[in-house]
């Protein structure tokens, strides 16, 4: 082994194995392509990089040496269709192994990939094309998505190059084909750390989408990611459940991971079943996962005993908040503990369980070295323990590695995001008298009911721990006398039928494990709940149509 990570990073451990301290180092031109990809390939060609397969049966094995030599052609054939350094390049290729010929490739020719997910429609698509000045798009042909960008092609004019993967449509290219038509040489594109490598549009409650754009250097910032919370085993096999449209990707199937010379697990599916999944992770012997506690609860609802995870030593979860019941239960079938983390779009890894604590069930953990993180009031101010306020990032010795440039061409929203001093994530939460942060919600989360601020995630979590609740979303809805009511909507576990008679039940239970004032006054059974294509649960739709139907 290399030990690439080694060179990018001096870190400090305590005699117990816990993760004290530890600080960035790079040159002025790191470009993760070139400095960590092509160097393991050069050192150790042969050395697996990424295990890829479908449903179809399909099967690849991907070394260093194939991703290296990919990424060169690709990034030739890219060239010659005239993509550049500076040029935006929208990618949409689901979990393709195509992805990652397609991000090495535009990090080497210094050119920003938007990763984009499969769900856009043609409004979102000229949206963010015109926004962005999308030059390029790389699409896959399953599904609907292509007939959407075609749609939405007249109303974009910066867009000029159309590459699909995956099938084929008039007026499209065959990225395959072209790709492989490439010569292998290929010379170092001159980039800086500071140049724009990827941006993500990252969308909030209200207005259009925001564009995080992030610096070469967010690549470094995810070292923390793989090594000090994903636990990855550089001779093992990391599975991170995401699709390569969205952040947390990357987070989990590329920077990390092959900073640490190991090897990435993709499953190129397009529904999720939790016994699929199982199979695999038995199957290919995988090591450490990382998923929504969504997911978990749904693995729960299957024989977990009955499938061999002796190979399984490490998990992780992020995206949404864990309710202790999953953790007891993922815990009592498995002997492994979720290690929750927390971060951003705009950030890498903010707040975990690193490897060495030891989790509180619920708790995200604690502030990573990398971000200088607090709770803050609505003046800036630090808060006491057990007092709820927002999760900041203090920007006092400039920007962290990690933290996003700006909201592309928004000044008015990067401004509102970093003011004196400070980075506002929008999220609030509470610290503990041991230094655990514990997550409340987003700020326009936060139920604001009768002079009481009531987070979402307390109450999922007691409503969770009750036999009949498979998954919940707790919301706000607006009421004349109390400004606001707590609803919450429930999945019903197999076996139990929505009655009034369990709706009383519910709140009752609520009322008995927390505080009454918190207890759902409005209960809505339903088949299942809106979600992003990673199982995050979206409270914001919820709202949504409440409001339409109060219309």
């Amino acid at each position: 082994m290399l030990h690439v990570n080694e060179r990018y990073v001096d870190e400090t451990w305590d005699s117990q194995g816990h993760i004290v301290d530890y600080k960035y180092k790079y040159p002025e031109n790191f470009n993760f392509a070139y400095d960590v990809v092509d160097e393991i390939a050069k050192a150790e060609p042969e050395r697996r990089a990424m295990v890829w397969c479908n449903p179809e049966g399909e099967e690849h094995i991907f070394t260093y040496g194939d991703l290296k030599r990919y990424s060169d052609k690709t990034a030739n054939m890219l060239r010659s269709k005239g993509i550049g350094k500076g040029d935006m390049v929208m990618v949409v290729l689901k979990r393709h192994y195509q992805f990652w010929f397609t991000i090495l490739a535009l990090h080497k020719l210094g050119a920003v990939i938007i990763p984009a997910t499969f769900l856009l429609t043609k409004h979102d698509i000229v949206y963010r094309l015109n926004s962005a000045s999308v030059k390029a798009v790389i699409c896959t042909g399953q599904g609907d998505v292509a007939e959407h960008f075609d749609a939405a092609e007249p109303e974009c004019p910066t867009w000029q190059i159309k590459l699909m993967v995956n099938g084929m449509r008039p007026g499209w290219e065959d990225f395959m084909a072209e790709m492989e038509k490439a010569p292998e040489a290929f010379d170092r594109v001159p980039t800086l750390a500071s140049d724009p490598m990827i941006l993500y549009f990252s969308s909030g409650t209200t207005g259009n989408p925001k564009m995080a754009l992030h610096p070469f250097t967010y690549a470094l910032g995810h070292l923390s990611t793989a090594k000090y919370w994903h636990n990855v085993d550089p001779e093992g096999l990391h599975l991170t459940i995401a699709d390569t449209g969205w952040g947390k990707a990357v987070w989990g199937k590329l920077y990390g991971q092959m900073f640490m010379e190991s090897c990435v697990f993709v499953y190129d599916f397009d529904k999720f079943h939790a016994a699929d999944i199982l199979d695999k992770v038995s199957q290919y012997g995988v090591t450490s996962l990382c998923c929504p506690p969504t997911m978990f609860r749904f693995f729960l609802q299957e024989d977990v005993k009955s499938w061999d995870l002796s190979k399984l030593t490490y998990c992780t979860i992020a995206g949404e908040a864990l309710s202790p019941d999953v953790f007891n239960k993922w815990y009592e079938a498995t002997g492994i503990k979720l290690m929750e983390g927390f971060g951003q779009t705009e950030t890498t890894l903010l707040i975990a369980n690193l490897v060495g604590m030891e989790p509180k069930p619920g708790s995200m953990g604690k502030p990573i070295p990398q971000y200088d993180v607090m709770i803050a009031d609505e003046d800036g101010e630090p808060v006491q323990p057990g007092v709820t306020g927002e999760i900041v990032v203090k920007l006092d010795h400039g920007k962290p590695i990690g933290l996003f440039d700006c909201y592309y061409r928004d000044e008015k929203r990067t401004r509102e995001a970093m003011h004196d001093g400070l980075y506002h994530t929008g999220d609030t939460a509470w610290m503990d008298e041991d230094g655990y942060y514990w997550y409340v919600g987003r700020t326009d989360d936060v139920i604001k009911s009768s002079g009481y601020r009531i987070g979402p995630f307390e109450i999922e979590s007691v409503l969770a721990e009750h036999p009949a609740v498979l998954e919940c979303a707790v919301t706000g809805v607006p009421d004349p006398l109390r400004g606001n009511v707590v609803k919450a909507t429930i999945v019903l576990r197999p076996g139990f039928e929505a009655s009034e008679a369990l709706k009383k039940e519910l709140q009752d239970h609520v009322k008995r494990e927390t505080a009454p004032y918190k207890y759902p006054r409005v209960v809505e059974f339903v088949e299942e709940l809106p979600k992003t294509v990673n199982g995050k649960i979206r409270r914001v739709a919820i709202r949504e149509n409440d409001l339409k139907q109060k219309q």
